[in-house]
């Protein structure tokens, strides 16, 4: 066999890995739901992340695998990162947005469906989350508005998660 044989046998093999890892991966995140019940928005995330990996991983692989120069491309990926650094720097929000969605995501008792408050003085909003994205969290309040909030803006506020409506609340006992 020549190189360009075991290349493309190669490159099958490493589809083959990849795909039963991912089949792992899935078999494990359910064992894993059975336990712990994440939402779905919550495992959506979780598969998206893996997947980026593995992508990662097969690219990588790939490129092991065939041989490329690695001069051209160390230019390829500097002038790729360039111009998205540039781009993150014409939009520093964007990045905060995403910073601040995963620290809302893996650090915060807000979850779809969960009734939240928050405290500002100018603006207060209260209502259920509808859904959290990368970029935003959707509050949909009491008279029917969605509203979409920048995820970056909820860690600067306090907010009361999980609260149920205020006319739903039981009554405070009186002390004796």
């Amino acid at each position: 066999m020549n190189t360009l044989h075991y290349q493309i046998l190669g490159t099958l093999i490493l589809f083959l890995l990849l795909f039963a890892g991912n089949m792992i991966f899935r078999a494990l995140l359910r064992r894993l739901d059975k336990r712990i019940h994440f939402a779905l928005e919550r495992k959506r995330i979780i598969y998206k992340i893996v997947h980026l990996f593995i992508f990662i991983l097969l690219v990588v692989g790939v490129i092991a695998i065939w041989g490329v120069d690695p001069q051209q491309l160390f230019l390829f990926l500097t002038s790729i990162l360039t111009i998205l650094a540039i781009g993150f720097v014409a939009q520093w929000s964007i990045l905060s947005n995403i910073t601040a969605s995963l620290i809302l995501f893996f650090n915060h008792p807000i979850h779809i469906g969960g009734w939240i408050k928050i405290v500002d003085k100018e603006l207060p909003i209260e209502g259920t989350v509808e859904n959290i994205t990368l970029f935003f969290m959707y509050i949909r309040t009491a008279e029917g508005e969605l509203l979409s909030v920048p995820c970056n803006m909820l860690l600067q506020k306090t907010i009361a998660a999980n609260l149920k409506k205020i006319e739903d609340a039981p009554a405070k006992p009186e002390l004796p």
